[in-house]
Formats: structure tokens, sequence, C-alpha cells
């Protein structure tokens, strides 16, 4: 099958694309570098470092999904079997301070997509979905089933929420189509080479980047937002996955359509079902790297939860997929990355 992958350069994509390409899958990569790092002849350099691990180039496009006729150039010059769609602009804080550019980045992309699918009768589309949607949870563990759209704290939430339910409607007027939404928790690791990661623009949103750049010395101290809540030790629990399990969760994807045929419309979690503490998270860090991490209490952050867990059983029942890596794989994996590249792609 030929894929077309869009945010290919990212955090996510680039395990992605290294997933499906190990896996025998045909892939076209686009980007714009919203969220990733060009070299000096216009290619993306993550991707690039994935030649390198599967021995092969990799085809990649410069184009802004946002830009109709440049990604429909795409679709005139090659003949998908489907698409994975990952390009948005996903920082949760800043969604927040600018929700119109958010709003319109992430849905025009999205419609974009969608249209040129139609156009050109590319009926497997994989959805980049994420926990957000679920808002603060009623039920832990939170299940497929478990209410959405309620309560979502955040623009990013938001286009995520409305992105399903676009697809879900185009999925029932477009019967013939597959359309599955993945809804994301918390990725971290990096692959086991150290070549490819996660490399944040400016300070990192996310908890365990923050964390190890604080182990190098890149950052100060890690700041843990509330330390009074319900939970084995006060500090908020969430549900983090390994970077390389969430990217195999979408090979996962693609190959239930291909040996289904026609699924319609499925809803997976990718998660652990574990929940971990972000004390375990930096004591965990801790351990594999030799470091002291000086941490900081701080208060709470508006919308902030206890607790968020997913029960991953759908997605072991129907895609054959489930977690592999623990939470010492995580941060081994991360360490090594961070030690590997301090500066991220610019080391």
């Amino acid at each position: 099958m030929h894929i077309l992958v869009t945010g290919a350069a990212g955090f996510i994509g680039s395990h992605t694309v290294l997933e499906l390409i190990e896996a025998g899958y045909t892939v076209l990569c686009i980007d714009n570098f919203s969220n990733a790092i060009a070299d000096q002849n216009g290619n993306a350099v993550s991707l690039n470092r994935v030649s390198e691990l599967v021995g092969k180039p990799i085809p990649f496009r410069n184009i802004d999904v946002c830009d109709e006729a440049a990604l429909e150039t795409v679709f005139v010059d090659n003949k998908f079997d489907g698409v994975i769609h990952l390009a948005a602009l996903k920082a949760v804080g800043e969604s927040v301070a600018k929700p119109q550019e958010y709003y319109s980045n992430n849905l025009v992309a999205s419609l974009n997509l969608i249209k040129m699918c139609l156009k050109y009768k590319v009926k497997n589309f994989v959805f980049s979905s994420s926990a957000t949607v679920y808002g603060p949870p009623s039920e832990l563990p939170i299940t497929e089933n478990s209410q959405t759209g309620q309560g979502i704290t955040n623009p990013y939430g938001q286009t995520k929420y409305m992105m399903e339910q676009i697809l879900i409607d185009v999925g029932k007027a477009n019967p013939d189509w597959n359309v599955i939404l993945l809804r994301y928790f918390n990725p971290v690791g990096a692959h086991k080479s150290g070549r490819i990661g996660e490399d944040p623009k400016g300070v990192p949103n996310n908890l365990m980047p923050y964390v190890s750049q604080v182990a190098v010395g890149k950052l100060k101290v890690v700041t843990i937002y509330g330390d009074k809540f319900d939970t084995i030790d006060g500090t908020g629990v969430r549900d983090y996955i390994h970077v390389v399990d969430l990217a195999k969760g979408h090979v996962k994807a693609l190959d239930r359509v291909k040996a289904a045929g026609n699924v319609g419309t499925e809803i997976y979690n990718l998660g652990t079902g574990i929940g971990y503490s972000v004390r375990q998270m930096v004591d965990a860090l801790e351990k594999v790297s030799g470091k002291q991490i000086p941490t900081q209490m701080g208060v709470p952050r508006p919308g902030d939860v206890a607790s968020v867990y997913c029960d991953p059983s759908l997605a072991h029942e129907k895609l054959g997929w489930k977690a592999e890596f623990g939470l010492e794989d995580m941060c081994r994996d991360l360490w090594n990355w961070q030690t590997q590249n301090p500066q991220g792609f610019s080391s």
C-alpha cells in the first residue's frame, strides 16, 4: 500500500514513517516544518535520519496541508491507498493564547485533505486524535465509549474533537471509506538508536522532554504543578506510552483495513492502561540517567485533573496491538536520545 503521511517530520510522524517502511509500506511524506527542522537542502533532518536507519531514501515534499493547490499536486502526481493525518499545531498552552490560529490551521488542513481523498478516491483515512477529546474523565479507566466533547479545556483538544465528528460524518456519507481514529495518550521515549526523538521548539510543553532537558543541564528545574491530588503521591497521574508503540499502532490500523477490507469507522485508545504520577516519572528518569533532577512545587494549572488513564483492550482485540514497552524503556530511550542530541536535531 502507498501511504501519504502528513506531519511526517515531527516526533510521532518520523517514528511512524520508520515503522511503516519496516512493515513493508511505501510512503510519501509531507511537512511544512512548523514542528520540525529542515536541513540546508530543504529536507527534514528527522527523515534524513530515518533514511539512514532503513537504508533507503524517504520521499519527501515540503508542503503545507492548508495550501489546497499545493496539496493537490501531491494527489495528481501519486496514487495513494491511504493517508495517515498527523499534521497539526499541537501545543495546548499556545492554543489557549492563539485559538484562531489553531482552529484555522487544524481544521482547514484536515478539510483540505478530506476533500483531496474524496476527489482522488483515497478511502482509507487514519487520523491522529487525542485523549483530550474526553475532557475531564467521569470514569476510569477511559474507554472508547466514554463521553467526549464535554469540558474540553483548550482549543487544541476542541480541534481534535471537531475533526473526529467531521470524519465520522464523512464515513457515514461514504460507506466505502475506512476511518480509523486513534486517540493518543501521552507519547514519550525515542527510537532505541537515539537517532530520532522529540525535539520541541523552545521550552518543552510536555513533561518528559522538560524533565530530560533539566537532567542534561539545558533547563534548571522541573516545576510540579500540584501535590495535593488524590493520587499515590499527590501529583497528577497520566497514561504514558512509548512513541514506538504508538507508531506501531498506526501500522496495525493499516494492516486491519488491508486484511479486512471495509471496516467503516473505528475508534481506538492507544495507551498502556497504566497511570504514572509526575513524581514517579521524574524518579524513573533519575534512575536511568544517574542524574539528580531538581524539582519545585507550583500550583495546579486550570483544567488539571488528578488522574487520566485508558483501557486499551479494544485495540488489542481488534488491531492485535498492545504496548510492549514499560516505564523504564520509555525513560531509557528518552535519555539515550537526549544525551546523543543535547540540542535536539541541531546537535
